[in-house]
């Protein structure tokens, strides 16, 4: 189950498809990023977190898609909660 978002996903994708469409406007991405996150109203860092998820889901960038990441999450909270009960069950043993 994922955390809800405090952007809508409609502003996220549109915001990063912004950058992606405008980047050539500016002298670099960051530029962009920044432009663009004042006026779409998100702070800068957020939508360039939003835009390397978004490379990184196309394959552009290395690293887990969302969807991995989202699944490495839940394996390692099953992970720490069977390490929790294997410890109960060897205390009560």
């Amino acid at each position: 189950m994922g955390r809800s978002s405090r952007y809508p996903r409609e502003l996220r994708e549109r915001s990063v498809a912004l950058v992606f469409e405008q980047v050539g406007q500016y002298s670099s991405q960051w530029d962009a990023i920044r432009s663009i996150a004042e006026k779409v109203g998100v702070t800068a860092e957020t939508l360039r977190r939003w835009v390397r998820q978004a490379e990184a889901g196309a394959g552009e960038r290395p690293g887990p898609t969302s969807a991995e990441a989202e699944r490495i999450r839940e394996l390692e909270r099953e992970n720490r909660e069977l390490r929790r009960a294997t410890e109960i069950l060897k205390a009560a043993s």
